[in-house]
């Protein structure tokens, strides 16, 4: 663990808010955006680079921060572990973190023996093991397997030879040595150890421009520490997410649950969905093509990685509020539940087109939890075309079924809407027919939020 201390969303236009479902309340609803302002958190990642012998960047450390203040505060090693690797490829993602670089993830025993390790491109991120762990058989067979599988593995905070040392220097490809834990007398014969067997080593924790002579002298091949830089904060809105669904969604993998039942499960809990695209589209699938479904995002997801994404992200847990408490979940929750509803209505033969309704509901409330506008925010998603025009600027059919949800979010009367041009040769929608299916939409999500 290399880092030397150890230790209003904007858019660029306005939602309509969500209907009140509290009788006595007379007031207007909030806006989608003032309610992410209440419920709203930010999570934090560090990031300290590590440099060549001439000071450019060559990689980086990817360090957990609990909140603001740029320190660790690790109070489980697999829970920061896990928050690292949810934080960086789920919530700001793989390019904005290492750009073209990798990424050093300090991981413990648990984690090593965990599939979700695998959600880490091997070209991109290299495995860390913490100091405090001992190395034995099972654990070298599980690290030969991640090799050769392409993981990087590096031993952390060495500063003594020692019999654990001994053990792991074999199955390693990266050794860092502690220049604050480590005597200066010491150094010469350890780096000689370590450089006899072949290895690439990191002076790490080097803290004044004389440590650097040193580690350079010595033949250090990268260096690390306060002399360089300090540990960058990067910050990401948090993901709501709900642990209950999570297990519905794990213990439906868990028995091979098909394509049908795994979209009717994600279609209860849309932060779910919109962390499953970002898992399709970060750099481990190579994605050529939009997700116009929920039914083509898990089939080019496969059902192995949407089941150690879920894992990991209960194991990041987090503090934010209930699902069923969260405002900005409900508005969500309940919106798609009626944009499914309406297009059922509209198109009951048209699976595909009741498919894309529930995305552009999912999608149309993302920019209030990602920040910045629709367009950025969207930007991050492959998106089908027609979703995407819907959601920026209300056209086609999608676009009008959206018009309709947001007026049924704010009370208002959707029968004007329901006659819009893009819903010409659609069958007709009364106010009591929406009005109904609005009803219906809240019961739903209710009913599954009390689960």
């Amino acid at each position: 663990m290399s880092d030397s201390s150890k230790t209003g969303v904007s858019s660029d236009r306005a939602r309509r808010p969500v209907a009140s479902r509290t009788p006595v309340d007379d007031a207007r609803p909030p806006t989608p955006a003032a309610l992410a302002a209440g419920v709203q958190q930010c999570v934090y990642l560090g990031r300290q680079p590590i440099v060549d012998r001439h000071g450019a960047v060559s990689a980086y450390e990817l360090l957990f921060r609990a909140g603001p203040q740029n320190r660790a505060d690790v109070s489980d090693d697999a829970q920061a572990t896990a928050q690292v690797v949810v934080r960086t490829i789920g919530g700001i993602g793989v390019a904005a973190v290492l750009g073209t670089r990798r990424g050093y993830v300090n991981i413990g025993r648990e984690l090593l023996f965990d599939d979700i390790v695998h959600l880490m491109s091997p070209e991109r991120f290299v495995l860390e093991i913490l100091e405090t762990v001992t190395f034995d058989a099972r654990l070298l067979a599980r690290i030969a397997d991640l090799r050769r599988a392409g993981f990087g593995i590096a031993l952390d905070d060495v500063c003594a030879w020692t019999d654990n040392i001994a053990v792991a220097l074999p199955h390693a490809d990266i050794v860092k040595i502690d220049f604050l834990q480590t005597p200066r007398d010491a150094l010469p014969e350890l780096v000689e150890r370590m450089r006899g067997a072949g290895r690439t080593l990191i002076a790490e924790k080097v803290e004044t421009r004389e440590d650097f002579a040193l580690g350079h002298a010595l033949g250090f091949d990268l260096f690390q520490g306060y002399f360089f830089a300090r540990p960058q904060m990067l910050a990401a809105p948090r993901a709501r997410i709900s642990r209950p669904a999570l297990l519905r969604l794990l213990a439906l993998l868990a028995r091979d649950a098909d394509i049908a039942e795994l979209e009717a499960e994600l279609k209860l809990s849309p932060p779910i969905v919109v962390q499953l695209l970002r898992l399709v589209n970060s750099s481990a699938f190579g994605l050529a093509r939009d997700i116009g479904s929920l039914r083509e995002a898990v089939l080019v997801a496969g059902t192995r990685q949407i089941a150690r994404w879920a894992q990991l992200l209960l194991y990041a847990g987090g503090s934010e509020l209930p699902w069923h408490c969260d405002p900005l979940v409900q508005l969500a929750g309940t919106r798609s539940r009626f944009m499914e509803l309406v297009a059922r209505e509209l198109r009951p033969n048209d699976e595909a087109f009741v498919d894309a309704a529930i995305m552009t509901a999912i999608f149309s409330l993302v920019h209030v939890v990602l920040g910045g506008t629709i367009e950025q925010a969207l930007g991050r998603f492959g998106l089908a075309q027609p979703i995407r025009d819907a959601i920026v600027g209300y056209r086609g059919p999608l676009g009008a079924v959206l018009r309709i949800a947001e007026a049924a979010d704010h009370g208002d009367d959707a029968m004007a809407l329901a006659h819009d041009d893009a819903l010409a040769g659609f069958a007709p929608l009364t106010s009591d027919a929406l009005a109904e299916l609005n009803l219906a939409a809240a019961a739903w999500f209710d009913a599954h939020a009390a689960e």
